[in-house]
């Protein structure tokens, strides 16, 4: 199975190739110029291959959470290659890459949302699969999901988040605050990519998870996401 993956959720743009296994990847620092680059990614990661669009199996992107103009890139980047190749699509939670890309079993994945918010889940491997401990979340860092058990791993630029209260902690205490003796390790400098994508996205298709490319949607946990923190109505 040939499985092409797209991930774009970040000030990263990366691209990979699933082969039977072995995964090709692609991966640029780019800010916010994914809309610029990311198709002639993609060109180059498929020539590198010897293929053509029209002979991968499916498409699986990072839906989410994350930037809001990547994520939208990705879905619709995604649709059309999936539309014209006639393949289905799997969309993969960017926390879960996080988690997949960490080497370990028990992984809290947070990325930065900004406005002192962070999108945030934690993970389990269970006989090779994901469990979601903490289902994705958007928080602040001293309000994060409790957790319990310890041995936890923490991924992601939600660890370089700072909290206000109930005593405010600079940048990169929060979570760590937060979870305390939980937590054995962070890499904070660990970004969702494709090849995590391509990896879960496989499974996904031998599950027969996969679905029409009309249905590529994006993971948003922030429901208004063009107002500041004090223009959202309160819960």
């Amino acid at each position: 199975m040939r499985l092409l993956a797209i991930e774009t959720s970040t000030e990263y743009c990366s691209v990979a190739l699933w082969q039977d296994g072995v995964v090709s990847e692609r991966c640029e620092l780019v800010g916010q110029k994914h809309s610029e680059v990311l198709m002639g990614m993609l060109d180059t990661l498929l020539k590198e291959a010897g293929i053509k669009v029209k002979q991968v199996d499916g498409i699986a992107f990072g839906k989410g959470p994350g930037s809001f103009t990547g994520v939208r890139i990705a879905c619709g980047v995604t649709q059309g290659l999936a539309l014209g190749a006639d393949v289905e699509v799997v969309g993969v939670c960017t926390l879960e890459a996080l988690a997949e890309a960490s080497g370990k079993d028990k992984v809290i994945a947070a990325l930065d949302a900004r406005m002192s918010e962070l999108y945030l889940a934690a993970y389990e491997k269970r006989d090779g699969e994901w469990l979601a401990v903490i289902e994705p979340c958007l928080c602040k860092a001293e309000d994060a999901p409790a957790l319990s058990g310890e041995g936890w791993f923490g991924v992601g630029s939600g660890f370089l988040v700072g909290s206000l209260t109930p005593t405010p902690l600079p940048a990169g205490e929060g979570l760590k605050a937060r979870y305390g003796a939980q937590i054995n390790g962070v890499d904070e400098k660990a970004v969702p990519q494709a090849s995590a994508v391509a990896r879960i996205g496989a499974r996904e298709f031998v599950k027969g998870n996969a679905v029409d490319a009309a249905l590529a949607l994006p993971l948003y946990l922030r429901d208004k996401v063009a107002l500041k923190t004090s223009e959202r109505p309160a819960k």
